[in-house]
């Protein structure tokens, strides 16, 4: 059976944040592994009416087929809303409507990538971004971002040398380092892209989710016919509802169309619906506002505790904003060995390795912090804490024996 399945699906690996919520499924565990919204502030009461009057006020019509770029008074709210928020303006035509913003890197891939391709992704890079392009076997090129953004050397030096279909960023409270690029790294970016045939592709599920510091600018506007973007409801109002955006311009949305036609013919219409009648119901600023709130205060809480219980030679992001924050512990110690001692202390986390697309191992992981109340917080820490002690001691001694 082994040789029936196609080289695509077999190169590709299982999610590993998937696999490590299996282990966390204990509910004595203290995890800040996944990727979660905090449950407590889905607006569950809200999103009941909205379903209600939809069926109520609309009827049979709501259960037919529908076009595939998506419902319109959505797509409407979302051009409305770049206006307002980022001062972008989007015709609606631009807007396809995607099952979570997931579903649009596999639209892109399907788009632009042929097997052996060049695409430009972080490093660290979102690990669902790696595998949804990992379907269609590119030839990847990592390129650091730290605090401040992308390595324009690195960057240019990639450009000189091959020729990248794709560029992919996550610029706004990155998954999984939390850093955002500042306006002039943004700047530099797309002038070294400005002259080349590369698309940038920016990825933006936090944006929203800005605890300090001010909107940075939009690669839309910086190099607005090379930019794709790509949006989701997932971590404003509920991921389960799987239901995201990518604006694209008009000759790239044609293609993108046919792939999505291709592959389900249109997102939920009904759960769009809802949605649209949740967002006119409701104030979905002042919705985000709570969250970002509790998120803000959860960072500072662990940041707080990072400083009590790690060593001091650990170094750790402190994002403006989003649901991560990356550590880098000292060099030569393994993050998946320390995964193994944590889970031993009853506390889980994502270990760096599968952030980057050519690494067996490394000294960093990704924390979560929008998942746990504060007191959680602060004890799943100080477990951490003494696991990356008692881990360090052990390698001290094994050093010093050998």
């Amino acid at each position: 059976m082994e040789n029936a399945f196609s080289d695509r699906i077999t190169d590709v690996p299982k999610s590993f944040i998937r696999e490590i919520l299996k282990v966390t499924i204990d509910p004595s565990i203290i995890s800040f592994a996944g990727g979660l919204p905090n449950r407590l502030f889905f607006p569950v009461k809200a999103l009941q009416k909205a379903s209600n009057d939809v069926f109520a006020e609309e009827g049979n019509d709501i259960l037919q087929y529908a076009n595939s770029e998506g419902y319109l008074a959505l797509r409407q709210f979302i051009a409305e809303r770049y206006r307002k928020q980022e001062d972008l303006e989007i015709p609606v035509e631009d807007i396809l409507i995607t099952s979570g913003s997931q579903q649009g890197l596999d639209l892109l891939g399907k788009t632009f990538l042929n097997e052996g391709d060049d695409l430009i992704i972080e490093e660290p890079g979102y690990l669902g971004a790696i595998q949804a392009f990992a379907m269609y076997r590119p030839r990847f090129h990592p390129v650091q971002v730290s605090e401040g953004g992308m390595d324009t050397v690195a960057l240019g030096g990639v450009l000189n040398e091959r020729q990248p279909k794709l560029l992919y960023t996550v610029t706004n409270f990155q998954n999984p380092s939390g850093i955002s690029y500042s306006d002039g790294n943004r700047g530099a970016v797309a002038d070294m892209v400005r002259d080349s045939s590369c698309l940038i592709i920016q990825d933006d599920p936090y944006g929203d989710l800005r605890f300090s510091g001010t909107r940075k600018i939009s690669f839309k506007r910086l190099l607005p016919k090379n930019t794709v973007l790509l949006g989701s409801f997932s971590k404003t109002v509920a991921p389960a509802l799987r239901l995201g955006w990518l604006v694209a311009p008009p000759p790239i949305m044609d293609k993108l169309i046919i792939a999505k036609q291709a592959a389900d013919l249109h997102t939920n219409s009904l759960v769009q619906r809802i949605l649209y009648r949740y967002l006119c119901d409701n104030d979905l600023d002042a919705h985000i506002a709570t969250i970002i709130h509790q998120y803000g205060k959860q960072k500072e809480t662990m940041i707080a505790a990072i400083k009590e219980y790690f060593p001091a030679d650990v170094q750790y992001t402190n994002p403006e904003g989003g649901m991560f924050l990356w550590v880098t512990l000292p060099a030569g110690m393994s993050s998946m060995a320390l995964f193994e001692a944590a889970i031993k202390k009853k506390v889980a986390f994502v270990p760096g390795t599968p952030f980057y697309v050519d690494r067996k191992d490394s000294n960093t992981l990704r924390l979560n912090f929008s998942c746990s109340d504060e007191p959680t917080i602060v004890e799943g820490i100080k477990r951490l804490g003494n696991s990356i002690k008692g881990l360090f001691y052990k390698q001290e001694i094994d050093r010093c024996l050998q």
